[in-house]
């Protein structure tokens, strides 16, 4: 009897010592990336955002992991917007409104993460993951209608009017952002990790591209960006969940 219960335990010991194995992580990453912003408003038709006018990007964030599942980053992006009705036939009004704006961004925001799969280095090789988080981004937007021309909306004689109110309007310097994103991890080591993603900021302003009543006034502006870069883990090792049986 006295046999069997040693190898009970032997068992026990063992399992306790892969599945703690298995789920193994290291504590600490940090990031860096490259991706196309993508801004979205009033001064594109395209629902998906003005492609056309997308501009680059790097990203830099750091992670601390809280289990096997969950962590918390620290996510910058540093890039600019742009958008420019010249940039699209279609509507042909664009043509002639003809406004178009640009901004430098620096965005900084700290992020929860969740990963269906785990944080593990002895983990699958390819795992997604998904966040949401608040932010605050800089910018100094920098609008124009001096394209403008009137002589072709005849039949909106406020249009004049709101132009000037939007530009005598104050733009956004520091915009509350929530972002909220997936993406996709592909473990090169157990130390390197590549790494595509999709991060959508919803925003809280309609002048975001410095127009609003002259455009649509019911919409917000948003952006997002879609990125590839490299992870490196780093840090004690911590083992989630499943700590070794002890006598």
């Amino acid at each position: 009897m006295n046999s069997y219960a040693l190898c009970l335990l032997a068992l026990i010991l063992l399992y306790s010592q892969t599945a703690t194995a298995q789920i193994k992580s290291s504590k600490y990453e940090a990031g860096i990336a490259v991706g196309a912003f993508v801004y979205q408003g009033d001064l594109t038709p395209n629902r998906l955002g003005s492609f056309p006018a997308l501009r680059p990007g790097i990203l830099l964030h750091g992670t601390r992991k809280l289990n096997n599942h969950y962590a918390v980053r620290l996510h910058l992006s540093i890039a600019s917007l742009r958008g420019d009705d010249a940039k699209f036939n279609s509507p042909a009004y664009r043509q002639f409104r003809n406004f178009n704006f640009r901004s430098p961004l620096i965005e900084l925001s700290p992020q929860i993460m969740w990963s269906p799969s785990g944080w593990s280095e002895q983990g699958p090789r390819i795992s997604p993951y998904a966040f949401a988080g608040v932010g605050l981004s800089y910018l100094n937007i920098r609008r124009d209608a001096s394209g403008f021309d009137a002589s072709k909306f005849g039949s909106d004689e406020n249009l004049p009017q709101r132009i000037t109110d939007d530009l005598q309007h104050r733009t956004p310097r520091l915009l509350p952002v929530i972002p909220l994103g997936a993406g996709l991890r592909y473990a090169i080591t157990p130390s390197l990790v590549l790494n595509g993603e999709l991060n959508y900021r919803h925003t809280f302003s309609d002048y975001l591209d410095g127009f609003s009543r002259a455009a649509n006034p019911k919409q917000k502006d948003k952006y997002y960006s879609l990125s590839i870069g490299v992870i490196y883990r780093f840090g004690r090792k911590n083992s989630w969940d499943c700590p070794p049986v002890r006598n």
